[in-house]
């Protein structure tokens, strides 16, 4: 998992090797199980993720009840609720454990001093966020202008290995239709690349 790190750390930063290990020494690696919820709508979230193993979903549930999904988050991405700048710091949003995972976990109130005592840490940090950002940002553009069979396809060719690790239910919750839509879908796709 160490290994993991160490690549996003020399992607990231120009830490020296004995700045990663210090830093990777200081770090919270925890394992999580299957259904195992990190955040929870409406707590005020304390810790933050960055994903060595498995697979998180970030849900809400509307006034409906209906749980909906609008992300997944998998290896080596982050997982931090951005609301420090509001009145109501509460998350929007459940961030529960798909699958067995293994995370780094940091606690938000002592961010700051990791920064202070590394400076190129929070620079990773910034980096993280901008690419996560921008990610976002397309996926959400492209999911506007698409329609569902071309949501699955896109989903097939940039995230394919989420079809076989999340519930079919959740994901067609991801890709904004109902399971009986995005298994016509799977089977139409299928189909036709024979």
């Amino acid at each position: 998992m160490k290994d993991i790190l160490n690549k996003y750390m020399n992607r990231l930063t120009s830490l020296s090797e004995e700045e990663q290990q210090a830093i990777i020494e200081e770090l919270n690696i925890e394992h999580f199980n299957k259904g195992e919820v990190l955040i929870r709508q409406g707590d005020i979230p304390t810790k933050c993720y960055f994903i060595l193993q498995g697979c998180v979903r970030q849900y809400s549930v509307d006034e409906e009840g209906r749980e909906i999904t609008s992300n997944f988050y998998t290896e080596e991405q982050a997982i931090a609720v951005f609301n420090h700048h509001r009145e109501d710091k509460s998350s929007d949003h459940t961030f529960t454990c798909v699958e067995d995972g293994v995370m780094v976990v940091g606690q938000l109130d002592i961010e700051q001093d990791m920064y202070n005592k590394y400076t190129q840490l929070e620079t990773m940090t910034r980096r993280m966020i901008e690419e996560n950002l921008s990610q976002v940002q397309a996926e959400f553009a492209v999911f506007i202008a698409s329609s569902p069979e071309e949501r699955y396809k896109t989903l097939l060719k940039k995230r394919p290995s989420l079809i076989d690790r999340v519930p079919q239910h959740q994901l067609a919750s991801y890709l904004g239709m109902t399971p009986e839509s995005l298994s016509r879908i799977k089977k139409r796709v299928f189909r036709d690349s024979m």
